[in-house]
This record gives structure tokens, sequence and C-alpha cells, in this order.
């Protein structure tokens, strides 16, 4: 289904990433594969094949978000498919004592960060007449929460981008969605809550394989949707 497709995803080199790429290039993809240094691209993927393009990249710049798509692709044509896996979580303030920071560093990363590929990607996804882009939010995009006002803000802003891009390209046969994770089973989250119940908490396996349905022909008809990806919580 996806051979001959090149997709960008962002975040690569996280844990979500790395299966998104996982579900993609098995599945005959040509991936270029993003995040912030060649360091850690190379850590997570010391070994690669040439269906995957690493490419360092900060998303939080317009500029060199240009340059890894050119540099795509120069290597494998258009790019048929974006996934923005690329996130931060910072909690932890009530929002009167948000810090300029906190909200710079969660809405550059969340936010800022498809705007900034999108720029680079969809012109080239309208001459060509066809594209997918999926987004990552989150299920703390539909309410606020105590203590963590920016960064459900931030999300908050990516399903509100999901839905405006989606409303502008529909018509030009590009489809615009995202998924809205709950707590996603990383080692880094097992760390930082050693005594939760992880059974209960999604898996990067499973909101791949969503993320790889939105991108699919299957989905075609499917515009502007924030589709939840639970578990069993």
């Amino acid at each position: 289904m996806f051979a001959n497709k090149t997709v960008v995803v962002t975040g690569g080199a996280g844990a979500l990433g790395r299966e998104v790429v996982r579900w993609f290039s098995t599945r005959g993809a040509q991936v270029g594969v993003l995040d912030i240094s060649d360091a850690i691209l190379q850590g997570a993927f010391p070994t690669v094949d040439e269906n995957l393009c690493l490419v360092s990249c900060d998303l939080t710049q317009r500029g060199s978000c240009a340059e890894a798509v050119a540099t795509i692709q120069a290597r494998f044509g258009a790019v048929d498919i974006l996934c923005n896996t690329a996130g931060g979580f910072l909690m932890g303030d009530p929002v009167h004592n948000t810090s300029d920071e906190t909200w710079d560093f969660l809405f550059d990363l969340n936010a800022r960060s498809i705007l900034n590929m999108s720029a680079a990607v969809v012109p080239a996804m309208l001459a060509g007449g066809a594209g997918k882009v999926v987004n990552v939010a989150a299920r703390a995009a539909l309410g606020g929460g105590a203590m963590m006002g920016a960064y459900t803000a931030s999300k908050a802003a990516v399903l509100r981008l999901t839905e405006s891009m989606a409303q502008e390209l529909r018509a030009n046969n590009i489809n615009v969605n995202c998924v809205l994770p709950s707590l996603i089973d990383t080692p880094r989250n097992r760390q930082d809550m050693p005594g939760a119940d992880y059974s209960q908490w999604v898996t990067p396996a499973q909101i791949a394989s969503v993320i790889g349905f939105l991108a699919s022909p299957d989905a075609g008809a499917v515009h502007g949707a924030g589709i939840p990806v639970d578990g069993l919580s």
C-alpha cells in the first residue's frame, strides 16, 4: 500500500516516532526521519537501510525545516505523507506562574513545529494534487487541567490547526487529521510514574497503526478528525 510513497516523520528518534518509522518502512515506504541532532538520530537508528533518510532538523526554525525537507526530496522525491509526531510535555505550574520559557518551549515544539513543517511540505502537495498530514495532539487537548495549562493549550492548538488545515486543503485531495493519545507507554513515562498500571496505557505501536490508517487510502473521506487513542484507560 505504501510502496514508492515518501513519508516524513518528525521527532523520529522518539519512542512514538521510531514506531511510526517502523510501521511505514515495513510496508514499503521511503521514510525521511527528522530529529534535533545527528547523534540522537544515529542512536535511535544505528543501522540504516536504503529506504531511510536521517536528517537533523530544528523544528522550531522554518528555514531548518525547509532545508530538511529539501534533503529528503532530493533523495526520495515528492513527500506524500507528513507525520508530525514531535512534541513536548511539561507540567507543575499554575497558569499565573507559567514562565515565558515553559510557554515558548511547549508552543514551539507542539504547535510551531506543525506550522513550519506544513510550510515546507504542503505547497508541493498542492502542486502534486494529493497528500496526507497526520498530527499528534493529545487527549489533554480536549480540556484544561490543573498545573498543565500551557501544555493543554499547546495541544489544543494542534487540534485547531488540524481542523483548519483540513478545511483549507480537502478540496485539493489533501487529508489532514490528528490522533489524541492518552498516556503513552514509554520508558520515560514508566520512569516518571513507577507505581502506575502500565497495562492501561496506550502503546506507541497502537498509535502508529492509527496514524498509518489516517495516512492510507482507506481514510480518504476523513478530514479534520481528532481520533482518541486511549488504550485501556
